[in-house]
């Protein structure tokens, strides 16, 4: 099971798509979001620490989106 908490996906997605999630499908989404999340907090990390770091600051974090939509053209 993922440590995100299903209640916490299922009111997210209520929200933005104004439908239900079953458990099941809130326990998948949550496990999707865990994987991603873990990627975002290593590429942080690791451009944290290239930069002689040891905080993770809101610019490694809109360098890894940033990243990813320029692998994606």
């Amino acid at each position: 099971m993922a440590t995100i908490p299903k209640q916490a996906v299922k009111k997210i997605f209520g929200e933005h798509f104004g439908l239900q999630l079953t458990d099941d499908g809130a326990e998948a989404l949550a496990r999707v979001l865990e994987k991603k999340a873990k990627s975002i907090s290593a590429y942080a990390v690791k451009n944290a620490k290239k930069e002689k770091r040891n905080k993770v600051t809101k610019k490694d974090i809109q360098d890894y989106v940033l990243k990813e939509s320029s692998d994606e053209d």
